[in-house]
């Protein structure tokens, strides 16, 4: 299997609903340390797995097996952790209750104090979605996490961003196939039409003007968009895209009985040292929704980076001087402790 499941029984969540049977999947790497204390936390983003979560680590580097012990922790609605496509009837398929990321790093809690026995995280980390629950995690367990570095992420998901996944999310279930989630078989057009519209997001303007999907080894920016297609029709089930894309509409540290809403407090209450790390060019989450963030974090560095591979300069691989970037951002954080 390759990844452990810890069994959470049923779980009630924020939005009062409970899911059945629920189920946590994850991947440790590394020995923690005798005080329980060297442990980084790798949520995963929208489409991402702990497999994938692989290219942030590694020996020699910041986050380093041999030094850290990491958690490698698939969210809800991924298809490895409970979903939709892995959830027995009543809760299967478009019927899979509502996830906040509240409920998310609740339960991800539980997994690191109650099967892991963490006493505190050193490091929250993570791209995109994973790095909106580096944020959640910070403000929903102020007294338990060190330090946090989301990159080309927010604590909260702006209109603009809402609007974008609404468009995604129209193209999936235009699918004369999809019947509301109750598929007899895969959306497949709605599936690559849902890609089609992504990929024109994650990218900047410049990245496609300047032809850079050649660096990445496509002759055409449609050969880009047909690769696009392949990977959601062959990879992705559409439940599990509407479901975490749901959980992404919704993200905001400060919703649930902490904050009730006030998201200015929400800010203020983490204690973490933490460096915000958005790109400049990326068009989910742009620097001045961070710029705002930063000014009600207490122990905060605002550090932008300029790249024209947009919300993907995060992705490993498609920017070195973003990745050399992220590097000495973290070895800083890990390096205070």
């Amino acid at each position: 299997m390759g990844y452990d499941k810890f069994e959470l029984g049923d779980v009630t969540l924020l939005s009062g609903e409970v899911l059945s049977s629920a189920f946590l999947a994850y991947k440790t790497y590394g020995k923690l340390d005798a005080n329980k204390s060297n442990v980084v936390v790798l949520p995963t983003f929208y489409t991402g797995s702990h497999q994938r979560n692989e290219g942030f680590f590694g020996p020699g580097r910041a986050i380093d097996p041999d030094r850290h012990f990491i958690v490698s922790i698939n969210m809800f609605g991924n298809g490895i952790s409970s979903s939709p496509s892995n959830t027995e009837s009543p809760q299967d398929g478009p019927r899979f209750p509502h996830v906040s990321l509240w409920d998310n790093i609740a339960c991800q809690y539980r997994l690191l104090t109650e099967a892991l026995g963490v006493k505190r995280i050193a490091l929250v980390t993570g791209w995109s979605m994973a790095g909106c629950q580096a944020y959640q995690w910070a403000a929903q367990y102020p007294d338990f996490v060190d330090a946090i570095l989301p990159f080309c992420a927010s604590a909260k998901t702006s209109p603009h961003n809402f609007v974008f996944l609404e468009g995604v999310r129209a193209a999936l279930c235009a699918d004369q196939h999809w019947n509301n989630g109750d598929y007899s078989s895969p959306p497949v057009d709605g599936l690559k039409a849902f890609a089609r519209v992504y990929a024109g997001w994650a990218f900047s303007q410049t990245f496609y003007r300047d032809s850079l999907y050649k660096t990445l080894g496509f002759e055409s920016f449609e050969d880009l968009l047909v690769d696009w297609e392949e990977d959601h029709a062959t990879n992705w089930d559409a439940n599990n895209l509407i479901s975490k894309l749901r959980t992404w509409q919704t993200s905001d540290i400060s919703i649930g009985p902490i904050y009730q809403g006030n998201f200015e407090m929400a800010l203020k209450s983490i204690k973490a040292k933490t460096i915000l790390m958005p790109c400049s060019q990326d068009l989910y989450f742009p620097p001045a929704d961070n710029a705002i963030e930063a000014s009600f974090i207490a122990n905060v560095e605002f550090r932008p980076f300029d790249s024209p591979f947009g919300h993907c300069a995060a992705n490993p691989g498609n920017d070195k001087g973003f990745t050399l970037a992220l590097e000495n951002g973290l070895n800083q954080l890990l390096g205070e402790q």
